[in-house]
C-alpha cells in the first residue's frame, strides 16, 4: 500500500514538472542576435509578475484545463484503497467580482470528466452459495465451485457534471478556490468488491454454516455517486494561464442501486492541473 501511494504521488510530481515546464516556456524574441540573448530574455520574462490574473479581469472568462488526480481512502477499512485518474475541466465564470474583504471573488460553474479512472483495492476471496438442506437434514449452505478472488484493480469513467466553485480574488499570482460538487462513476466491475470469506473450501459443496456475505444478493453496483467538497488554488504563471492544485474529500456510494452499499465513506484525493482562460 505504501509503495502504491508513493507511485501515485510520484506520478503527480512528474505531471507537475511537465506542466511547469510548459507554463514557463516562452517564445524566443524575434530578431534576437543569438540563442544566448534569447535565453536571457526568456529568463527575465518568467521572473516578471503575470500581466493579468484572469480572476481579477471581471470579464467572466471560460476556463479549460487538463488534470490528474490521485489519493486514498481514509475511513473504516478503506485505508488500502488508492485512486488515480486523468481528465479534463471546463468552466465558466458567471458573475463579476463581489463580496467583502477576503471573501471577495466570483462564482464559476464547471464540469469535469475522467475517461481514465482506476482504483486499486485489497484482494480477498468469496464463493457463490445458497441456503440448502444438508445430507443429514438441517439447514446449511450449498456453494457452487471453489473460492474466487475479488478486489484488485477497477477501471472506469467518472463524470462530475455539477461543480459550484467560488474563486477568491486572491493576489496577482495566486487565486484560491472552494467548491462543492456531485458526480457519477461507472466501473467495469461492481465496486467496491463485497463478499466472503469463503465457506466450503476450494472445491465448493455443502457446509453446515451460514451464508455470511456469499449469498446471491451479496453484490454491489457498477454505478456509484460521488458527492465531494474541495479547496485549491490557481497559480498564475502568465496572462490567462495557471497551474491548479487542489484537495478533495470524496464520498463514493451506490445509493443502494446494488444489493449492498458498503461504499467508501471518505477518500482524500489531490488534483494537479493546467488551465487556459479565455
Amino acid at each position: 500500500m505504501y509503495l502504491r501511494r508513493m507511485n501515485i504521488f510520484s506520478g503527480l510530481a512528474v505531471a507537475l514538472a511537465v506542466l511547469t515546464a510548459s507554463a514557463m516556456a516562452q517564445p524566443a524574441a524575434a530578431g534576437a542576435s543569438s540563442n544566448s540573448a534569447a535565453r536571457v530574455s526568456t529568463y527575465f520574462e518568467v521572473l516578471e509578475p503575470p500581466k493579468s490574473n484572469p480572476i481579477h479581469s471581471g470579464t467572466k472568462p471560460f476556463n479549460f484545463g487538463v488534470l490528474v488526480q490521485g489519493g486514498f481512502g481514509v475511513t473504516e477499512d478503506r485505508g488500502g484503497f488508492t485512486f488515480f485518474m486523468a481528465g479534463i475541466h471546463a468552466g465558466k465564470v458567471l458573475t463579476g467580482n463581489s463580496g467583502p474583504g477576503m471573501m471577495r471573488g466570483n462564482f464559476e460553474y464547471a464540469v469535469e470528466a475522467f475517461p481514465f479512472w482506476q482504483s486499486y483495492t485489497p484482494i480477498s476471496d468469496r464463493q457463490n452459495c445458497t441456503v440448502a438442506t444438508g445430507p443429514y437434514g438441517g439447514q446449511g449452505v450449498q456453494c457452487t465451485g471453489g473460492a474466487f478472488p475479488i478486489g484488485g484493480t477497477f477501471s472506469g469513467v467518472s463524470l462530475t457534471p455539477m461543480i459550484l466553485r467560488w474563486n477568491f480574488f486572491g493576489t496577482r499570482r495566486f487565486a484560491p478556490w472552494v467548491q462543492g460538487a456531485g458526480g457519477v462513476l461507472w466501473t467495469n466491475h461492481k465496486y467496491p468488491a463485497f463478499g466472503g470469506p469463503s465457506i466450503a473450501g476450494n472445491n465448493g459443496g455443502f457446509s453446515y454454516s451460514t451464508l455470511g456475505d456469499n449469498g446471491p444478493n451479496d453484490n454491489t453496483s457498477v454505478w456509484n455517486f460521488t458527492p465531494q467538497f474541495g479547496v485549491g488554488v490557481h497559480c498564475i504563471t502568465r496572462a490567462n494561464r495557471s497551474i491548479d492544485m487542489g484537495a478533495n474529500a470524496i464520498h463514493i456510494s451506490s445509493a443502494s442501486l446494488g444489493d449492498k452499499n458498503p461504499g467508501i465513506n471518505a477518500s482524500v484525493q489531490f488534483t494537479l492541473g493546467y488551465s487556459w482562460w479565455k
